[in-house]
């Protein structure tokens, strides 16, 4: 899998590291959201056991195997100036374009696939 993504994504994705460790990871969320399910970005400390690289030039990005599913296999992250969110899409659709990071390296004990975060 690959994610091609613009300059300003990039740069705001490294800012919101904060020159601290983390992986992102792009989960496909169904828990709780009262739709078919939500794509996020999530910063977590550490790899899954069950999550695989994706190529996304310098920045360090995972998704959990299973989950590759729900993702064509060259992805496009881009965001706008003075928009809080991005804009992820492939050649043949959009799948989303306010898609939220949630940084969850702070939070203890929590896995994305737990109960014990929500999307806010």
């Amino acid at each position: 899998m690959i994610i091609q993504v613009s300059p300003q994504a990039e740069a705001r994705l490294v800012e919101q590291l904060d020159d601290r460790p983390g992986f992102f990871k792009l989960f496909y969320d169904t828990d709780g959201c009262g739709c078919d399910g939500i794509t996020v970005l999530l910063i977590l400390n550490e790899r899954d056991s069950e999550d695989v690289s994706v190529e996304a030039g310098s920045l360090p990005f995972v998704i959990n195997k299973q989950q590759q599913t729900y993702f064509e296999p060259c992805l496009r992250l881009q965001s706008e100036n003075n928009f809080p969110s991005f804009r992820l899409s492939s050649d043949s659709m959009i799948y989303g374009s306010n898609i939220k990071v949630h940084d969850l390296r702070d939070v203890t004990n929590v896995t994305p696939e737990s109960a014990d975060w929500s999307i806010q």
